[in-house]
């Protein structure tokens, strides 16, 4: 008899029992919103602000109320809006183009490589085609691009950086956290993110102009004195007249939830990545499947995988994806012509008006995803892995 796994994809683990507590006693409050504080007290979004700006080792951290909003809101800090033109890598998902197009800026996509990270070169060329002066950099799926390099490019030709670490958050490059490359970064903690607290955001930046703007924008009106991971108030005071209000706080219920949680990141990081390596040691030399190479300079969080099925026809991998499915592992394809679950490509989003990318298409259209949640065991990754690999066997014809 056939194996089958019985697991659900999309259950996370418990909160932990200490956000629980802390929660309750927000609750008991009533003191839900960040700013409505006793004397003396450090509300919650404060604190989670410092301890995730000691994390990441920046000086300056901001909470907001989702992963898209931080993204917009480190758009509008910069001054970017109608008219502006903004970088980003193909191999994104919705909410990046949708943030950069929510401040009035157009998309620019970059191509991507067969390692589902930014494809350099055509970043040079399209900086020098199109004159934009900001990349929002998707860290996709956790893969990260040569930084260096990345770091190099942009800065000789005056490029700003934002840094999309909504899936490596934890992860490094050469030892240097993701996010600290470029003028600011943004998290998620949606529930499928590395913190999770339903929804929300952090923002992080060394710059203290840019982070005043920043929480000015998140709707601090004159309380900006009671963040305990921000700049100066003379920061702030010469800017409080001409920055908008775009309120999007995170409240203090749900950074209660995320402080626990961040405690543990390092601990949960490690977690995902040793699931990550029982997958991929499953699938090593399936014939007709392709594992995405992971550099050594690469720290990454493996809280999904990867890997592509290199000229495979539709409908062969349609046949995969429904005898998987079958044995209850599902995979999600970036290759289908329309949008399916949280999975959807560069060309579907017409808004953005996508130029033709040839390599890009390539790429995606043997791309397969799969999440990996802490709820699986170790023995579960591993019949995950026998079951992909039995069922691209039975489907795979070689050239």
């Amino acid at each position: 008899m056939s194996e089958r796994f019985t697991g659900s994809f999309t259950q996370q683990e418990p909160i932990p029992q200490a956000g629980i507590d802390a929660a309750l006693r927000v609750m008991q409050s009533g003191r839900l919103h960040r700013y409505n504080v006793a004397p003396d007290e450090v509300g919650e979004a404060a604190l989670l602000e410092q301890e995730f700006a000691q994390a990441m080792g920046v000086d300056y951290a901001l909470a907001v109320a989702s992963g898209g909003y931080a993204l917009a809101t480190a758009l509008r800090a910069l001054g970017i809006g109608a008219g502006d033109t903004v970088l980003t890598n193909a191999f994104t998902l919705a909410p990046v183009p949708g943030a950069i197009a929510s401040v009035g800026a157009q998309p620019h996509f970059i191509e991507v490589t067969d390692d589902l990270t930014i494809d350099l070169r055509d970043l040079a060329e399209q900086i020098a085609a199109t004159g934009a002066g900001v990349l929002m950099l998707s860290h996709m799926r956790g893969h990260i691009c040569d930084m260096d390099r990345l770091m190099r490019i942009c800065d000789a030709a005056g490029v700003v950086v934002i840094e999309d670490c909504a899936h490596t958050m934890g992860a490094t490059w050469r030892g240097v956290m993701s996010g600290r490359h470029g003028a600011m970064a943004c998290y998620s903690t949606q529930t499928y993110k590395h913190l999770n607290a339903g929804e929300g955001g952090l923002i992080t930046s060394a710059d203290p102009t840019l982070m005043a703007r920043a929480i000015l924008l998140s709707g601090s009106y004159m309380l900006f004195d009671r963040h305990k991971a921000s700049p100066p108030p003379e920061y702030f005071t010469k800017l409080q007249p001409e920055v908008p209000n775009v309120s999007g706080r995170m409240d203090n219920l749900r950074a209660a939830i995320l402080r626990p949680q961040l405690a543990a990141l390092p601990a949960q990081c490690a977690a995902w990545t040793e699931r990550y390596r029982v997958v991929e040691d499953g699938l090593r030399d399936t014939p007709g499947l392709r594992l995405i190479d992971r550099p050594e300079e690469e720290s990454f969080v493996g809280s999904s995988i990867q890997f592509q099925l290199p000229g495979w026809t539709p409908d062969r991998i349609m046949q995969v994806i429904e005898r998987t499915g079958a044995r209850g592992v599902e995979l999600k394809w970036f290759g289908a012509k329309e949008p399916s679950g949280f999975t959807s490509r560069y060309d579907s989003w017409r808004y953005a008006r996508p130029r033709h990318l040839p390599r890009t298409d390539r790429v995606l259209a043997g791309l397969m995803d799969m999440r990996l949640p802490l709820t699986f065991s170790l023995d579960d990754c591993a019949l995950i892995a026998r079951i992909i690999r039995a069922e691209v066997g039975a489907v795979y014809q070689p050239a």
